[in-house]
Parts: structure tokens; C-alpha cells; sequence
């Protein structure tokens, strides 16, 4: 019997003590870490090789690791942990937006970064690997011609939901979303009208809820927008009810 596949985490940190430990506890739990310094690197890295995770060091010496985050999603669709010295809320949900699948903040001990890496790796979604984020959301609609695909749930919106693809389409586009914002929307779609606490948001995206913040869902919410605009400007697809939460338009022009 082969042994098992060990999963390979891609850490893009630059101080080596650092690098060093993570390399250290990852490898100690089945892990297989592959560390550079430099977000080229990293970028020549994701190229040629494929990972199940990358870690990325907000404060990097040729980029950061929020822009180096927006690169790789160009390249592959491979879940993200940033790791930073920064602790401000703020930086938390600009983290989130553009992507980001955690934040953990320095000092970290090495039991908490292998936890979260498994947590992440556990929740990560079915979108073929290696494949770009909008790329996996066009190559999904080809299935196996063993397995016969339903059909999209029919939607009295322009927004319907394909369970078996993980896809949403929005005025007959698929939107390229991350695993966060397809949960959202797949949540809105189901119930026009009906509006969400942020609490039951963070219930419906998360698998975390507990370790989630209402701003993360804010800073979904915003990102969802903007995607949904660039096929329709003038349509204000999500509804704001203040002290309330949001919830699916129900007239559209």
C-alpha cells in the first residue's frame, strides 16, 4: 500500500527564524512545507508546483502579502492564511475581502497555526484544484459522463444556484466567488426578501461561526456587490436594513 499523500503548504515568509518553526511544526504533523522569502518566489513557485494551502506574511520585502494574495487567486484557487504582526480589526477585514481564508496574528504558537491550517484545509471547497478562481467557475460545468449534473435550482431572480457545480449566475453569468461569498449568496438566494442578521450570516458562511466577526460578513457583503455590479451597474442586487442586516432584492429593473 502507497502512504498517504502529505498535503503541501506553501509558506512565504521572510524572517528564517520564523520560516523555520513553521517548517518545523507543519513537517511534525504530516504536513509537507515548501518556504520562500519573497513573493516572486512564491509566484514561480505556485506556477510550477501545486499546494494545498499557502501562508503568507502580510509585510513582505517586495510586495505585500494582501497584493501577493491577489496574484496567486490569478494563478491557482488555493486557500490563504496571512500571518502578520498587524492586529487591527481593519487589517483582519481587509484580509477576509480580497480572499483570505484566516488571519493569525504574531506571537503564534505552532499548535495553533497546524490547527488552523487543518481547519482551513477541512472547509476548503470542491472547486477543482489548482485551477483560478474564475477559471474553476466556468471549467466546473463539465462533469464526469458517469455522473449526470442537476440542473440549477430555477429562481424567480436573475440570481440561480448550481449545488452540484458550486456555482451561482447572476443575469445568466457565473460569478467568479470565493467560498465565503458563495454561501452568502447561496443563502440570500433561497429566501428573497427575507433579511439576515449577521449572526445567522456568519451561521449560513461559516464553519467557524463562534471565531467569526459581524464585520467579516460586511466585508463579504461588499465584495459580493461589487462582483454583481460589474454585470449589472445599475441594480442594487443586495439590501442594507440598518440595525437589521441584509437581504436579496426583491424588485429588479
Amino acid at each position: 500500500m502507497l502512504p498517504p499523500v502529505r498535503p503541501r503548504i506553501l509558506i512565504v515568509e521572510d524572517e528564517p527564524s520564523i520560516a523555520d518553526n513553521i517548517v518545523y511544526s507543519l513537517e511534525s504533523e504530516g504536513f509537507a512545507p515548501c518556504a520562500c522569502s519573497t513573493g516572486a518566489e512564491a509566484i514561480a513557485r505556485l506556477e510550477a508546483e501545486d499546494f494545498a494551502l499557502a501562508v503568507l506574511d502580510v509585510g513582505l520585502p517586495d510586495t505585500t502579502g494582501f497584493e501577493l494574495c491577489r496574484e496567486l487567486r490569478l494563478i491557482k484557487d488555493v486557500p490563504v492564511i496571512f500571518l502578520t504582526a498587524r492586529s487591527s480589526e481593519l487589517d483582519r477585514v481587509v484580509g477576509l475581502e480580497i480572499g483570505g481564508d484566516d488571519y493569525i496574528c504574531k506571537p503564534f504558537s505552532p499548535r495553533e497555526l497546524t490547527a488552523r491550517v487543518r481547519a482551513v484545509l477541512r472547509r476548503a471547497d470542491h472547486r477543482p484544484k489548482g485551477a483560478p478562481v474564475a477559471a474553476a467557475a466556468s471549467s466546473s460545468t463539465e462533469s464526469s459522463p458517469a455522473v449526470a449534473a442537476a440542473p440549477p435550482e430555477e429562481s424567480a431572480t436573475p440570481v440561480s444556484v448550481d449545488e452540484t457545480r458550486c456555482q451561482i449566475r447572476y443575469f445568466g453569468e457565473v460569478l467568479p466567488l470565493s467560498r465565503y461569498e458563495y454561501r452568502l449568496l447561496q443563502t440570500f438566494a433561497k429566501h428573497p426578501g427575507r433579511v439576515f442578521s449577521r449572526a445567522q450570516l456568519m451561521e449560513h458562511a461559516s464553519d467557524e461561526p463562534e471565531a467569526a466577526m459581524e464585520r467579516t460578513v460586511d466585508a463579504h457583503v461588499k465584495s459580493l456587490r461589487a462582483k454583481m455590479k460589474t454585470v449589472r451597474n445599475e441594480v442594487e442586487p443586495i439590501v442594507t436594513h440598518r440595525g437589521l442586516g441584509y437581504s436579496l432584492a426583491e424588485k429588479w429593473v
